[in-house]
């Protein structure tokens, strides 16, 4: 019987639908689902939503909920991340500090002055979960799902022993969506994809073998729906000749060309019909209408008669079942430390490349080399994330100054002062959650 434990299970919807995916595989019919949050009310419905699937799919599993982080990780085989350090009245911060300077940020959670105070937050709980990993169960395979996942995974991988990647669904869902727009089963489709998380890069895609980029670049310029779907991520593949994971929200925050001014977010990033075009804080919106919905939300779930237990699209249940279940092998993009896997992105970065799950754990695939123009533009931000790493490990405030320095989008807006004083104000009012620094 395996034990496979959830910190952060109070993430309602990340909890209900990978152990939804867990449970689908017969080796973990019968495992135990160890659930740990801060959130006793959070935690408590999560329960009752593993219990629901258990009972649906007459599992022989069974669930354990608690506050108690040792006791869930206690002899673990697999661990799954989903927390949030610091809930929306915290991040907010994130988002309406940089909009004062005139950096508009549409979700705030990778990169970029927002996504790094997130990580500055973050990187310290982060490291004492993988610390207690280390101590009750060591050899576990851990997923990480918590934004910024670039940093994140940098920091454990780096400071820990702990057998961690980071788990996105841009990969795959970018895939099938692109699998749509030109007619094909994603049966037929194979691609390689590699960069760094929320900007690797499809450096193939293939259709029954054959290049399929020139009927997506076809079906993007004869249809405006879909040209309208993702028009940021349209724009760069028309001039990058690549596409990109992540919605053209997300993307257009990681680099200079759609948001340093007003009238190109109003052409690129307020008129598009995909599921997040570019709006000003998006995400934290959604947030904020949701911290009086959402018991209501969770509770009509529960109420449903009908639970689809089909399993879903993400990662965590293959692998898992590759190295901890029956041992079928699995391949996904997982984002490791960059040993020799992309040759002209910086060494030990963080970077998000083929890998493949099986016994033996996670063995990353190498890539090579990057075309040049997206090495240039991917290893800015690499390398702002190194930056960011380094100074919260050490506890440097210029360094973090350096990291927001050179961020693609803030620098295109903001001059040196500016910057300055921006993240000046946004460590003021971070203080209370940023133990590594020292304030006067």
């Amino acid at each position: 019987m395996k034990k496979i434990a959830f910190i952060g299970a109070g993430s309602f919807g990340f909890t209900r639908n990978l152990v939804r995916d867990i449970l689908s595989y017969p080796a973990f019919a019968d495992c135990t689902i160890a659930l740990m949050d801060i959130d006793p009310e959070r935690l408590d419905y999560s329960r009752q939503a593993v219990e629901k699937i258990i009972k649906a799919g007459a599992y022989g599993a069974n669930v354990i909920a608690t506050t108690n982080r040792a006791e869930v990780l206690d002899g673990a085989d697999g661990v799954i991340i989903t927390i949030l350090q610091g809930g929306v009245q915290v991040w907010r911060h994130d988002i309406e500090i940089p909009k004062k300077y005139g950096v508009d940020i549409n979700v705030g959670d990778t990169r970029g002055p927002a996504g790094i105070f997130r990580a500055l937050r973050t990187i310290p709980v982060m490291l004492d979960i993988c610390r207690d990993i280390e101590r009750y169960c060591p050899n576990a395979t851990v997923l990480n799902y918590t934004n910024p996942m670039a940093m994140l995974c940098r920091a454990m991988q780096g400071e820990t022993d702990v057998k961690v990647t980071g788990l996105c669904h841009s990969v795959q869902g970018t895939a099938e969506m692109l699998a749509g727009w030109i007619g094909a089963s994603m049966d037929d489709i194979t691609y390689l994809c590699a960069g760094i998380n929320h900007q690797a890069w499809y450096l193939d895609f293939k259709w029954k073998g054959k290049d399929a980029y020139p009927y997506i670049k076809k079906a993007i310029m004869s249809d405006k729906n879909i040209y309208n779907q993702e028009q940021v991520r349209n724009e760069m593949f028309f001039n990058l000749d690549y596409y990109v994971t992540e919605s053209s929200g997300h993307n257009s925050e990681y680099n200079p060309w759609f948001r340093k001014r007003q009238d190109l977010i109003e052409e690129y990033c307020t008129s598009g019909t995909g599921w997040n075009p570019g709006e000003y804080a998006y995400i934290l919106k959604e947030y904020l209408k949701r911290e009086h919905t959402w018991k209501v939300d969770i509770e009509e779930w529960l109420e449903k008669n009908d639970i689809d237990l089909n399993r879903g699209k993400e990662y965590a249940a293959g692998i898992l079942n590759a190295i901890i279940g029956d041992g079928t092998l699995f391949k996904f993009n997982g984002n490791v430390r960059n040993f020799g896997l992309i040759d002209n992105l910086p060494y030990g970065c963080c970077v998000e490349v083929p890998v493949l799950a099986s016994k033996r754990g996670f063995d990353p695939i190498y890539v090579g080399a990057l075309p040049r123009h997206l090495a240039a533009l991917t290893g800015v931000n690499a390398q702002c994330e190194e930056l960011a790493v380094e100074g919260a490990m050490e506890g440097n405030k210029k360094k973090i100054f350096h990291a927001i320095c050179m961020d693609p989008l803030t620098s295109a807006v903001l001059s040196l002062n500016e910057i300055r004083e921006m993240v000046d104000e946004m460590f003021a009012a971070n203080k209370e959650w940023l133990p590594q620094f020292k304030f006067d």
